[in-house]
């Protein structure tokens, strides 16, 4: 076995296989994010180019006397095989009209295949400033986030109880109810699409935030990963809280509660990135323009001929950053919560 000392430490080739291997898999699920995130900075004609740079470069333009607005520069090789920098006035078919930015008097006609721009790094703010500023992107982010955090507390509430009910109280047709609710995770969204947008319209509800928040707010992955929690939890704990007198919210509230933190926080993260990322209901239950959440107004940009990818790209950006500060707050939480639902 090969060996190196590092340090005063032994190192096995398992070690830096093991290590490589780490980084590879981090290369492959934060490279497109990173890849995202520059991109978001790049001008629409930089998105187009190929073969694709990953940093956002910009191309060089320079004053010609003559000319009322800056012209693009490019580094031309010449036929006697000189490097020379020349500025395009315009371009027909394979050959361009350029000029000696030094001496704009003459006009110098090259093929395009012989000039390489040139570029300098160069951030396009506007593509996050824009939206901000024009197309209502602030109004859209603070729905999304109302929308969010509603949506969670009261799927936090509305599952923890109903799993309280069904993990800690013992009556006949427990495992029956509990095999009705595992069995609606089978049932796709597009089928009760239909009966759930009329039980909202009779409701009033349509182009309002409600729409989008209550449908949810009971999901059957939350009440299964409480439910399974809460069978961890030593039952003396809860006998001994009842010959206290403790009523029955006490019990949910001050003890199941607290312990069930884990699980919790994993609901938690769940229920956040479902709402955030969702679209496909707020398409359905909102038609008014105030009341989109940030996926709707992301819609907005493709339209039928043409999709403005760099306000794309950056408004997404804008949507990843709260989801990723939940996770990283609520993580250390989430190899104990799912790791604890299956001891039962």
């Amino acid at each position: 076995m090969l060996t190196a000392r590092r340090g005063g430490a032994s190192w096995h080739w398992t070690d830096v296989f093991t290590y490589l291997y780490l980084a590879f898999g981090v290369c492959l699920m934060f490279g497109p994010v990173l890849w995202l995130a520059l991109s978001s900075f790049k001008t629409p004609a930089g998105l187009l180019e190929f073969p694709p740079t990953l940093l956002p470069l910009g191309q060089i333009e320079v004053e010609v006397e003559g000319h009322d607005k800056p012209l693009p520069l490019y580094e031309v090789t010449m036929e006697d095989g000189s490097v020379r920098e020349l500025a395009q006035i315009r371009r027909i078919g394979i050959i361009a009209q350029m000029v000696d930015p030094a001496d704009p008097e003459t006009s110098i006609r090259v093929p395009i295949a012989s000039r390489e721009p040139i570029r300098e790094f160069r951030v396009a703010w506007e593509n996050y400033t824009n939206p901000l500023e024009r197309f209502n992107f602030l109004t859209y982010l603070n729905n999304s986030v109302i929308v969010t955090v509603v949506a969670t507390l009261i799927t936090l509430l509305i599952n923890s109880m109903a799993a309280f009910g069904l993990a800690i109280y013992e009556f006949k047709g427990r495992n029956a109810v509990m095999l009705f609710v595992i069995g609606t995770l089978m049932i796709p969204i597009t089928i009760i699409l239909v009966p759930a947008y009329l039980v909202v319209t009779q409701l009033n509800m349509v182009n309002t935030l409600w729409a989008v928040i209550l449908p949810g707010a009971a999901t059957p992955t939350g009440v299964f990963l409480l439910r399974q929690y809460m069978l961890t939890l030593p039952r003396d704990l809860i006998e001994a809280a009842r010959m206290d007198k403790a009523s029955e919210w006490a019990i949910y509230w001050r003890i199941v509660l607290p312990l069930s933190l884990p699980a919790i926080a994993v609901l938690a993260i769940f229920s956040v990135m479902w709402r955030w990322n969702d679209f496909l209901w707020p398409l359905v239950v909102l038609n008014r323009s105030e009341v989109y959440t940030l996926q709707i107004g992301l819609n907005a940009f493709q339209g039928e001929l043409d999709v403005q990818w760099h306000y794309v790209l950056a408004m997404t950006v804008v949507t990843l950053i709260p989801v990723a500060l939940v996770f990283a707050f609520l993580q250390r939480f989430i190899t104990t919560g799912i790791a604890s639902t299956g001891m039962k």
